[in-house]
This record gives C-alpha cells, structure tokens and sequence, in this order.
C-alpha cells in the first residue's frame, strides 16, 4: 500500500514539474498567450497548492510580458492608416480585456516563498476598446463606399464581405442593409436561360418548366442569379441557350422468343436396393432411404417491348456584354422504355424464380411520344446538371 501511495505522489510530481518546464519553454519561445492559458489551467485546480506557485510566478510574467508587447503593437499600428491596422487594433484591445477576464476570478494570487502577492497590471480598456471599434467602423464603411463608387462586381463582393464583417461588428440599420443590398445587386452576375426547340417535335410544356427550372440543379452560388424569364432594368450579364436540334422516336418493338428450361428435381424417396433387387440396410438393420429425383422441362415464351427516344443538342454560353458566345457544349441522352414479359407451357417447377417474375409480368401499352419524353426528363436534366456543375460561370 505504501509503495503505490509513493508512486501516485512519484507520478504527479513527474507530471507537475513536466507542466512547469513545458510552460517554462513557452515562455522563452515568446508564446505567452500559450503560458498563460496553461498556468490558468493548473492554478485553477487549487490555487493554494504550494506546488502551483511556480506557475503563479510564470503566470505574473508572461502576463505582464504579453501586455507590453500589445501595447507596444497598439502604439505601432496606430501610426498606420489602413483597414488591416484598424482592425487588430480593435481585437488586440479585445485580447487584453479577454486575458484580464481570465485572471480576475483568481485575485489574490499568494506567492509565499516571497511572502508577496503576484501582481497584474488590470486596466479599464472600455472606452479604448469603443474608440478602436469605432475606428474600425468608419474604415469598414468608408472602405465599402469606395468599392461600390468603382461598379465592379469583384469589389462589389468584397464590399459586402466588409459590411458584413461591420454588420457583426455593430448590429444592423437601414443604411447598412440598404448598403448591403446594392452590394449584392452591383456584384452578381445576371444569367438569362432560354430553351430553344429546333428538333420539329413537340416538347411538352411540363418538361420545358423543368429544364429551366434552375433551382432544381443544385448549382447554389450566392453571386449567380438565373431567370427563364427577362425582368425589366436587369443588365444580363451571361446567356445560356439549351438548343434541342434532334428529336427521334424509334417505332415500338416486339420481339418474341423461346427458351427452354430444364431442372433435375427431388421427388420423394425410395429404399436402396442392391444389383440383385434386395434391400440395402445399415449397421442397425434398417433399411437404408435414398432421394429419388425426376428432370421436369418448360418452354418459356419471352416478350420484350421496347421503344426509345433520343435527344441530341447543345448548351451555349454566351457573354451578352460583349454580345458573342464563349462556349459550346454537347448535350446528348437515349432513353430506352423496356417492358419484359413471358408464358410458359410445361412443367412450372422448371421455372427459376427470375423466370415466375416474367410470368407474373403483363403486356403493357407503350408511351406516348410525349410521355416518352417525360419519362426521360430525369436523363435529359442530369445531363445538363453534369454540363452546368462543370462549366460555372
């Protein structure tokens, strides 16, 4: 018992003095926050432990280390005039009002091989802090102005990612949202969808509202708006034309054929007998039962309907600014109704059950032409989404 007493007090002086030098190492690595965080943590567990004053004292100093080095970055970035400086400026005075939060709840923090108590510069940084939010404020939305005066859609996003960030920074407010939404209107790209029938089939208007549907592709980008249809004072910046130039139906097929099926059986029992007629027995005396099998035969009579419809065109983009086309891809897809069915005469125990799943199976009517190409609008549209995925704008 006492020699596991002693290797539990051996362990957590190991562990302890393993803690102190690797907080020691962050210190001289000038990774304060990183000391100071894991001197927190153990003066957190008993701040009384005489052996956790050791990290009181590199608490005390790598706060008061971290500190000055803030200030000194603070009064740095303050001779700076840009947006980048502003805002550190801001979270460093953030940071420092974090770290004292940390420290509070422990004050007073007794070192007594010092007989003193270890000492934390704390400070007010409420109205820094305020002025520096402010600061960072103005920037974010002097900086968005500036972008959204240019008319351009690459520093129309990055207005909007300012305001959103100044959105966060200070809460909403008309002039802001109205902001915001100039911004999503000068940087997104405008996309007109038209579908264009040039096969001379009809194209039911069902499957049409589906192509264009756009909100069905799963392109989901918040800069690409796409409209089937032209809304008043849009500038479209791109086109994209699905142009169906071929239209073909096969004619409905019916073909027939036999096919035979031929299984070996098991059809009762029987005694075993010897070449000469006599009964086989075994060890017991009794006679011995052995399986009797038959081969029982079936002709199938296999129909098969088939009727098939394909598409052929292409998707072109097309920069309506510049008024010519930039793209041109092929869009292709075959769909193939099939309906098998069979009858059988013979022995049904022939039969395998792929075989009993054709019999129970019925003639049905085929598809109309239009219905053909309704059934195909899923290949039709996963074509498309394969060609649209592929080809973002």
């Amino acid at each position: 018992m006492r020699t596991t007493i002693t290797l539990i007090l051996a362990t957590l002086l190991l562990s302890g003095c393993n803690s102190v030098k690797r907080n020691k190492k962050f210190l001289a690595q000038g990774n304060y926050n990183q000391a100071i965080e894991l001197a927190i943590k153990k003066i957190q567990k008993d701040k009384y432990a005489p052996k956790n004053e050791e990290h009181i004292l590199l608490l005390e100093e790598a706060y008061k280390k971290v500190v000055a080095d803030d200030q000194r970055r603070i009064n740095a970035l303050k001779k700076e005039n840009n947006l980048k400086a502003k805002r550190e400026v801001y979270y460093l005075y953030r940071s420092l009002e974090g770290r004292q939060q940390q420290i509070r709840p422990l004050l007073p923090l007794r070192i007594h091989s010092e007989d003193r108590e270890a000492k934390f510069r704390i400070r007010d940084y409420t109205d820094d802090a305020l002025a520096a939010k402010k600061v960072l404020g103005d920037a974010l939305w002097n900086q968005s102005v500036r972008f959204l005066e240019n008319n351009d859609k690459m520093q129309a996003r990055r207005a909007f990612d300012l305001l959103n960030e100044l959105q966060d920074l200070r809460g909403s407010d008309s002039g802001l949202t109205e902001m915001m939404e100039d911004a999503v209107y000068i940087g997104t790209d405008f996309v007109f969808v038209t579908l264009n029938n040039r096969s001379g089939q009809i194209m039911p208007h069902r499957l049409e509202r589906e192509l264009l549907d756009f909100n069905t592709y799963g392109l989901d980008d918040f800069w690409t708006e796409y409209h089937n249809e032209r809304i008043p004072n849009v500038d479209y910046d791109y086109g994209i034309a699905l142009n169906f130039r071929q239209i073909d139906f096969s004619p409905e097929r019916i073909s027939e054929k036999e096919v035979r099926r031929t299984k070996r059986i098991k059809d009762g029992w029987e005694y075993k007998k010897d070449a000469e007629g006599n009964f086989v027995l075994d060890e017991n005396g009794d006679k011995i039962k052995v399986d009797v099998y038959e081969t029982v035969s079936a002709i199938m009579l296999i129909t098969e309907q088939t009727k098939a419809a394909n598409v052929g065109g292409n998707v072109v983009y097309r920069d309506m600014q510049q008024g010519r086309d930039i793209d041109k891809f092929p869009m292709g897809t075959e769909f193939i109704f099939q309906n098998v069915f069979a009858t059988y005469r013979g022995d049904e125990r022939a039969l395998s059950d792929e075989d009993r799943a054709l019999v129970d199976n019925r003639f049905v009517p085929f598809p109309s032409n239009a219905q053909l190409l309704l059934d195909a609008s899923d290949d039709i549209k996963g074509r498309l989404k394969a060609i649209l995925k592929d080809n973002r704008l």
